[in-house]
């Protein structure tokens, strides 16, 4: 059973653009929503993502935090166009970023369109109890705060978030 273990943080500055080797533009949607999930009547979200050059249809269960199940599969750009259009909210545009840092592969989303002005850091990691380094420019994690999974940002955008929301992470 493939499983994705990540952390994933706000990012704070600008400092980690010029250490950045790679950007590849996205657009995402889910053909499920929150609502949906957060009422129990679905255990995966199912998402369409154009990566590039490259498109993929992925499924990933709901469990909140670090460790969930992930499938990944590579679809034509075509199918993912088409699937995109029957997507529920709306689609998330980013520019992911890839950085390295003290061994580990960093992926810094920075949104834009409906979600601009967020910037989240995300490392994957092989085991759960996995040390890492935490770069400066990384700020408070919010792996457990469900409002910055990105099917939450595509029901309920950044850009609608109150001041009170964009400030709290929701983290002790």
């Amino acid at each position: 059973m493939p499983l994705e273990i990540e952390r994933k943080f706000l990012v704070t500055g600008d400092v980690w653009r010029d250490a950045a080797h790679e950007v590849v533009p996205m657009a995402q949607g889910y053909i499920n929503d929150m609502a949906a999930m957060d009422r129990g009547e679905q255990k995966a979200s199912v998402r369409v993502r154009i990566q590039g050059e490259a498109a993929f249809l992925n499924l990933k269960s709901r469990e909140l935090g670090a460790t969930r199940q992930e499938f990944d599969y590579a679809i034509p750009v075509a199918d993912a166009r088409a699937l995109l259009a029957l997507c529920v909210g709306g689609v998330i545009d980013k520019r992911r970023h890839y950085v390295r840092h003290e061994g580990h592969l960093w992926e810094v989303d920075e949104f834009v369109g409906d979600n601009a002005g967020l910037v989240v850091a995300e490392i994957e990691l092989d085991r759960a109890d996995e040390d890492f380094v935490k770069p400066a420019w990384t700020g408070k994690q919010v792996t457990d705060t469900a409002r910055y999974y990105n099917l939450a940002l595509a029901s309920r955008p950044y850009g609608q978030w109150s001041d009170e929301e964009r400030a709290a992470t929701d983290i002790p």
